[in-house]
Parts: structure tokens; C-alpha cells; sequence
């Protein structure tokens, strides 16, 4: 074992880097980079006892490195690989996700070996086209694909999507019996031992691993666990901290009971979608994307690849389904679409989209036989015909807000009854104003009634807004969009309060029938509010359902300097 240390100097403190090189098993050295002195990874959470970021090669009669590491490493990594091998004489390169902790330096191994095959799942290759800006020779690999390096050394990959990024592989070397697993069953944790002898001293920060990265993704956890079922682990080599070696079905256990647990209160969404046909998956991305914001938790399931039992399981489990419409002659999507409609049950919610391929599977007759099964539709379906705008993006967005909003609705009744009534009752009397958020972005509008405004700074003017997370009007109030808040008046708002209270259907235009004039920012002035203020967004606090829109106030004006501030009273404070 051979460690080479660096330290890099600040004004303020001393950070210690060293990097760590051991043999493993045979042809296979692990070369960890050790950051002994980190105390927050991004900003996800604190550390207490730093962290580590693993590479590894392998040496067959071809070449593989697996991983490489954090940009801050560069000088001691190269210096480092360099020693254990001529970097040309690296065949291939296995990105197990593009994380930058993972892949920072990508560009860096091209430069040293510009003809590498850079081996990764579909969406990394992508990922990475976009990260190294640089053209690369590549291998895209799906669930089962293997990889021959010679000398026993055979490679199989198992697709394990959202461990904790969307482009997860495993890889399992059959010679060595050693599983690379990145991110899964890792720890955040530093220290000069390569394995985990000591379970005691590592138990804690396992789990806070597991209940920082993966639990949030428990149902993908126990997706990936099923596919690596029936392999002889020796190691398993993880991106971070010590690798598991010692006590492996134990750690595969806690894996296992904990995203069990975590799954029996989830409330799942199954989106069914054809990944590489038509706009399908920018579509169902956007839809994901506004099921989440709700606490719901999506999976995105590929019609293609998918086994059709795992279809089955997807959709007894779910409380809602999604389908986008396949290709007409992609058999394998066409026997999907029949197990997913063999499943369904009463009360599901669910929605579907036009993929915009050309040769859709026609969607109505799906829907009616959704219908037929007793389920419920959450947002009416939606219609590709031509690439999708920012507008169809953000009606995508909302479709998903409003099915999330569908299920978390008793969830979110439960809650509120359950807060003890003598706070409910102090907090109610909280008043507040009356206020209609509208905003303007290129050709996307929306608006919200809000209570929850304040100000919030004298220098520079500005105010604070809390908007609640499952609001579609979330997307257009990130930092350097700009709004208009408009203040009600008393005796004057009862009609515009109905209005924006209502429900829209994704897509819906918030302002037919309103009187509005555009503002200098673009967004939309109410004729009938008593004043208004352009705002523009600089900073956002997450705070658990609503995030605080801190923003600074541009221009404004009094419509009716003699009238009076709408004022919104409450008797409890649960609830707006």
C-alpha cells in the first residue's frame, strides 16, 4: 500500500489531501483519494468525518479504469496513475455516473489517452458530451451487456438508474468477483483503512448515507438489488469511504430492510415511456419533475428494456400510472402496454402523452379501457405533434403537479389535523394581506394568489413570498426571474380571488378574462389591483414545503392612495 500525501495551502487552514494505493485482487489496484478535511458535501449534507473518492483499475490483457475522481485531486491522481500504468495503454474508461465527484476528471484522462473508450450508460455518454465538450470514442451499455478485457477478466453491467443519478451502473468483474457500485453502499467516511473491519465505528454514517442519498430512491435500491441477485461478491468496491469486504451481507441487509420500510409509506407513480422514440423522454422527464414536487415519488420505467414482470410489480405497487404512447411495432413496449393494463386496479390515478414519434400507439383507446379498469384520470392527455416548446414543457410540469397533488390529498388533510389546536388557533392569528403573484417568461404565464408576504430588507427594498413547493408557478421564480406582486384592495378583490383560486387544467391560460397591462419587466399588471411591485428574484431558502422567495423590489405604484390593504384572517393556522 503506498499513500502520497498533498497539502493545499489557504489563508484561513490547512486542507489535507492524500491519495491511497492498494492491490485489491489480482490485476486490480484501488486508488483512493482521501479528503480528510471536508465537512459538507455540496450542499446535501454535512460531514463529520470527511470523505473519500474511489477509482479503480483493472488490468487484464486489456485495460479499464473505473471511475476517477474529484477535480481538487488532479495533480496527485495523474501524478499517481501515471506510476501504476502508461495512461495510452488504457483501453477503456467505466463511468459508473457523471457526477463531477465521480467524473471531474474525464477531460483529463482524454488528454493523457485521447483514443480511450469511455464505457457508460446511454444518458452518462450524453451527460458527458456535455460535461468535456470534446469529442470521445464511446460504448453505450444497457442492463446484462458484458465486457471481455481477457485473462478473465469479464465485465458485466447492471443498470441501476437514480443510486443516486439518473445514469448508475454496476459493473462486476466475474475473475476478481468484485462489484463497482459508486455511490451505493457508501459512506462519507476518511481514513487510512481500505476495508471495513470495524462495523461499529462505520454503522453510523452508513446509514446517514443511506438516509441522505438513497433513501429517497429506496424502490431503485431494491430495483438494483434484485438485478445483482444470485452474484458472489469477494468486494464491493464503492465511490466513497472504506470498501466492504468483511461484512457484505450485513451491509446488503441494512440496504434491503431499510428501503423496505421506506417503500411500505412511499406513494409511488409508475411512468411508463419509450426512451428513444419521439420527444418521449423529454416529455416524461417534465412530468416527473412536477409528480416529485409534490413528495411523491416517480420512477421512469423504459417500455423497451423493461422485464414484463417487473411491469406487473410497478403497477400493483403504484397509486398512479403515466404511460407514454410507444412506437406501434416495438413488440417488447406493445406487450408492456397489455401487463400494464392486466394490473391496473380501481383508484389508481392516471394520465397519459403522445410521444410525438410519428408512429404512436393510438391513446384514446388506451384511456378507455383505463377507464373500463375504474381508474381516474388526473390531467387530460396530452398531445405531441411538433418539439416540445417551453410552453409544453411547463403544461407537462403542471399535468404532474395536479396528479401528485391527486394522491397527496388525504396524506395532506391527515397533517393537517393532526397539529395540536391551541397552536393551530395561535397561529391563525397570524394576518397577512392579499396578494396575486403574476409572472411572465418568454412565452410562459402564470400566476398564484398568495397571503404569505412580507418585507423583508429597507437596502436594499426587498420582500419575502413563501410559495409552496407543489406550485407550478415554482419554475418561473428562480433566481433572476422577475414578477409582479399585486396588492388587493379592501372591498375589491373578492372577484379576482375567485378567479386565481380556481383550478386550472395544465396548459390553461390564468388570465382569460382579466383585465392585465404589462409591466416594464414584461409580467403582467392586474387592472384591478390597489398597487403592484416588480420584483426580481435573488435568493430562495428551502424551507421543508415552501420555499422563501427573497427578492428585491424594482418600481412600483398606488392605484388608490385612499384605499385599503385587502387583509386575510384566519381562525386556524394549519392551512391557508
Amino acid at each position: 500500500m503506498v499513500a502520497i500525501t498533498n497539502r493545499l495551502n489557504s489563508t484561513s487552514e490547512v486542507k489535507r489531501l492524500t491519495l491511497q494505493t492498494v492491490g485489491i485482487a489480482a490485476e486490480t489496484t484501488a486508488m483512493r483519494s482521501l479528503d480528510w478535511d471536508r465537512d459538507r458535501f455540496d450542499i446535501e449534507f454535512g460531514l463529520r468525518n470527511g470523505t473519500t473518492y474511489n477509482s479503480f483499475l483493472i488490468q487484464g490483457e486489456k485495460i479499464a479504469l473505473v471511475d476517477t475522481s474529484h477535480r481538487k485531486f488532479e495533480t496527485l491522481y495523474k501524478e499517481t496513475l501515471t506510476k501504476l500504468v502508461d495512461p495510452k495503454s488504457i483501453d477503456y474508461l467505466i463511468i459508473s455516473h457523471t457526477e463531477p465527484d465521480h467524473s471531474g476528471l474525464v477531460a483529463d484522462i482524454l488528454d493523457l489517452a485521447p483514443d480511450i473508450i469511455i464505457v457508460g450508460a446511454k444518458v452518462a455518454i450524453q451527460f458527458l458530451e456535455n460535461m468535456v465538450h470534446r469529442p470521445f470514442k464511446s460504448m453505450q451499455v444497457k442492463n446484462g451487456d458484458k465486457l471481455d478485457l481477457g485473462n478473465g477478466h469479464e465485465l458485466s453491467f447492471y443498470s441501476a438508474p437514480n443510486l443516486h443519478w439518473p445514469d448508475t451502473i454496476f459493473t462486476y468483474d466475474a475473475k476478481t468477483q468484485i462489484l463497482y457500485t459508486c455511490d451505493a453502499f457508501g459512506m462519507h467516511y476518511c481514513d487510512d483503512h481500505t476495508y471495513d473491519e470495524d462495523t461499529g465505528r462505520l454503522e453510523a454514517d452508513f446509514k446517514y448515507y443511506y438516509d441522505c442519498l438513497m433513501g429517497p430512491n429506496a424502490r431503485s435500491v431494491l430495483s438494483a438489488l434484485k438485478r445483482i441477485e444470485g452474484l458472489e461478491f469477494n468486494i464491493i468496491a464503492t465511490g466513497h469511504g472504506p470498501l466492504l469486504k468483511h461484512h457484505i451481507p450485513q451491509w446488503m441487509d441494512c440496504y434491503r430492510v431499510w428501503s423496505e420500510e421506506q417503500t411500505k409509506t412511499e406513494t409511488l407513480v409508475a411512468l411508463f415511456y419509450a426512451e428513444d422514440y419521439g420527444y418521449s423522454n423529454a416529455i416524461a422527464t417534465a412530468i416527473a419533475e412536477g409528480i416529485s414536487r409534490t413528495g411523491v415519488i416517480v420512477e421512469k420505467i423504459d417500455l423497451a428494456s423493461v422485464d414484463l414482470s417487473e411491469v406487473r410489480e410497478w403497477v400493483i405497487d403504484a397509486k398512479g400510472i403515466v404511460v407514454g404512447m410507444p412506437p406501434q411495432s416495438a413488440s417488447q413496449a406493445q406487450a408492456a402496454l397489455k401487463t400494464i393494463i392486466a394490473a391496473t386496479h380501481p383508484k389508481q390515478v392516471m394520465g397519459l402523452f403522445e410521444s410525438g414519434g410519428g408512429e404512436d400507439e393510438p391513446l384514446f383507446p388506451l384511456r378507455s379501457q383505463f377507464f373500463s379498469n375504474g381508474l381516474m384520470e388526473a390531467f387530460p392527455p396530452i398531445l405531441i405533434k411538433e418539439p416540445p416548446t417551453l410552453a409544453i414543457e411547463q403544461r407537462c410540469h403542471e399535468a404532474g403537479t395536479d396528479l401528485g397533488q391527486e394522491l397527496t390529498r388525504d396524506r395532506n388533510i391527515k397533517q393537517i389535523k393532526s397539529i395540536n389546536p391551541d397552536l393551530e388557533k395561535a397561529l391563525g392569528r397570524i394576518s397577512s394581506g392579499l396578494y396575486i403573484l403574476t409572472t411572465q417568461k418568454e412565452d410562459l404565464s402564470s400566476a398564484m394568489l398568495a397571503s404569505w408576504v412580507t418585507q423583508a430588507s429597507l437596502s436594499p427594498l426587498g420582500i419575502a413570498i413563501a410559495v409552496s413547493k407543489d406550485r407550478a408557478i415554482i419554475d418561473l421564480l428562480q433566481i433572476g426571474d422577475r414578477f409582479i406582486l399585486n396588492i388587493l384592495g379592501e372591498g375589491n378583490y373578492q372577484h379576482l380571488m375567485k378567479h386565481f383560486l380556481k383550478r386550472f387544467a395544465p396548459g390553461d391560460d390564468r388570465f382569460a378574462g382579466i383585465k392585465t397591462y404589462s409591466a416594464n419587466n414584461g409580467s403582467p399588471i392586474l387592472a384591478d389591483a390597489l398597487a403592484y411591485l416588480e420584483c426580481e428574484v435573488t435568493s430562495r431558502l428551502d424551507c421543508n414545503d415552501h420555499w422563501v422567495i427573497y427578492s428585491t423590489v424594482e418600481a412600483g405604484r398606488v392605484a388608490d392612495v385612499n384605499a385599503l390593504t385587502a387583509i386575510h384572517h384566519r381562525k386556524v393556522g394549519n392551512h391557508y
